[in-house]
């Protein structure tokens, strides 16, 4: 009995780790979106977080967060004093927990997609917030510049930007929710291929 469940902990380990390496991969393959300035860009990293979510249990997902984080820390460096990264898995890991929460709840397809809407909804507001009182102010300080400076990168590629909280509104917020809307369409087929391999 005990022989089996090290070999069930093993294997999760084994593809905990799988899937974070792949997570730390496609953080190198970045895509700006047209509506938000050019620093703001759409990794879709939290895929095989997600994945990990959903076939592993929650925690796996945010574990796969973690480990992604830090080996992006270990191997490319910060240069927001790892607030970036600390940010990145703060936002990433609501993302999965919640999904991988609510499917594990019921594991069928209705509470995977509900899963995924819920948690992109939290995701949404929970970065708005974060940039809204620590994020934007926190580089704009890091990097000397004033707040305003970022607002003025948002107006010239959004013209629903006039200010700090219509940059939030119509920059930052629809920034995370096109990403969670992304990341959730390409994990419904992705997951359907990658679920038997994952569940042997």
């Amino acid at each position: 009995m005990l022989m089996v469940k090290g070999q069930i902990n093993t294997r999760t380990m084994v593809k905990t780790a799988v899937l974070s390496v792949l997570a730390f991969l496609i953080m190198y393959f970045e895509m700006p979106l047209w509506f938000t300035p050019p620093f703001l860009k759409v990794d879709l990293s939290d895929i095989p977080a997600l994945i990990g979510a959903f076939a592993l249990g929650p925690i796996a997902g945010v574990v796969i967060e973690l480990i992604k984080n830090i080996l992006n820390l270990a191997i490319e460096g910060t240069t927001t004093a790892a607030v970036g990264e600390l940010a990145n898995f703060f936002v990433g890991s609501i993302f999965v927990f919640v999904a991988g929460f609510i499917y594990q709840k019921y594991k069928s397809f209705k509470s995977a997609i509900s899963g995924m809407i819920v948690a992109t909804i939290a995701m949404t507001l929970v970065a708005s917030v974060l940039n809204y009182y620590f994020l934007i102010p926190f580089y704009a300080k890091l990097f000397g510049v004033s707040v305003d400076k970022y607002v003025e990168m948002g107006a010239q590629v959004n013209r629903f930007v006039t200010d700090y909280k219509s940059f939030i509104l119509c920059g930052i917020l629809p920034f995370n929710f096109v990403k969670g809307v992304m990341v959730s369409l390409i994990t419904i087929p992705l997951y359907k291929r990658v679920s038997p391999i994952l569940h042997r």
